[in-house]
């Protein structure tokens, strides 16, 4: 028996209507910031824009009660607290055209709005030139009071230099959504995992990484570190110890990568593959495929590989606008680049 609504004639079809803008803005959040680790990938890449070397992130719930992260950053401008949780508000570009030489992590001014319109945030921000920080308190992407009664303008208050941006019961509004993230031990571990791959990735950045209810933390890279050392405080002795330097470079394509990866003897029994491209953690199936098909030419039966890869090609040849959350881009000459690897 069909499930369909037929209450309506299919000779009248349903008026066509604009969308309200709070559905529209809470759609597109929602795409773009699908669980807790999603956010915290944003706001990390954030941090490094602003040019952090300290970032601290803490969690409570798997990051859907609370997620925060803290950085030594350059700040944000008090001036622009008033429309930094707009959407497409950014200092990255001006005209599309800046996409083809675009450098920096964010440039579509979504992340904190995205967040914002899931979530209750609090951003907390001071300059090193500020005489003190501001803190100010956004819904739905703009400004909103702590208290009835009291400004919704940012107020002043003590802080360090940097920015501290924490996100309260994270999907609220969602239900079906923050149902089906319920387990909040799942959601820990998959920042954790982001938090841990952009430690590894960026060894001149310190990262904390803790959950709100514990007193040491899961992660603590130290700055200036070594990738090895990061590699081994994260994964583990054994994988730390059986890596090969890889480096090359195509002057063809302009394309070069650097990377670490187990040699033959390594034994794991579950596959690690951390590809950065553009400094951005990223998927692609297709280099992932082609590595491991290589390695279960040569590893012991059972075993799967460690690789990490730090893959630089030409702005102009990549398209990082392909994906709502970034994860996946796509790039010129890539059967030759994959070749190469």
């Amino acid at each position: 028996m069909s499930s369909f609504n037929t209450s309506l004639p299919a000779s009248k079809p349903a008026p066509i209507h604009r969308l309200d803008e709070s559905v529209i803005n809470r759609i597109a959040a929602g795409e773009i910031i699908q669980r807790p680790s999603n956010a915290l990938k944003e706001l990390i890449e954030n941090s490094l824009d602003a040019g952090a070397t300290s970032i601290t992130i803490a969690v409570k719930d798997g990051g859907l009660k609370l997620l925060q992260i803290q950085d030594n950053g350059h700040g944000i401008r008090k001036e622009d607290l008033a429309i930094v949780c707009e959407r497409h508000t950014t200092s990255k570009l001006k005209v599309y055209e800046d996409l083809s030489t675009i450098q920096t992590y964010g440039f579509r001014g979504e992340a904190l709005a995205s967040i914002s319109h899931v979530s209750h945030l609090t951003l907390t921000t001071k300059q090193a030139d500020s005489e003190c920080a501001y803190r100010a308190r956004y819904s739905d992407g703009v400004l909103v009071q702590a208290k009835p009664g009291e400004s919704s303008n940012p107020e002043p208050c003590a802080g360090n230099n940097g920015t501290i941006i924490a996100a309260e019961d994270l999907f609220y509004n969602i239900s079906s959504r923050k149902s089906a993230l319920k387990n909040a031990r799942n959601e820990y571990n998959s920042i954790f995992e982001v938090a841990s791959r952009y430690a590894i990735h960026n060894s001149g950045v310190a990262f904390t990484c803790r959950k709100m209810d514990s007193v040491k933390a899961d992660l603590n890279t130290q700055q200036g570190a070594s990738v090895v050392n990061n590699i081994r405080q994260v994964f583990g002795f054994n994988a730390a110890e059986c890596l090969v330097k890889v480096e090359h470079e195509d002057a063809g394509t302009g394309a070069s990568f650097t990377g670490l990866v187990s040699n033959a003897a390594h034994v794991m029994h579950k596959s690690v593959f951390l590809l950065f491209i553009n400094h951005r953690l990223v998927d692609n199936s297709q280099i992932k495929q082609a590595v491991e098909a290589l390695y279960g030419s040569v590893m012991p039966k059972g075993s799967r590989p460690f690789v990490y890869l730090d893959l630089q090609i030409k702005p102009e040849n990549v398209d990082v606008n392909v994906h709502p959350t970034k994860r996946e881009v796509r790039f010129l000459h890539e059967d030759t680049i994959i070749g190469s690897i």
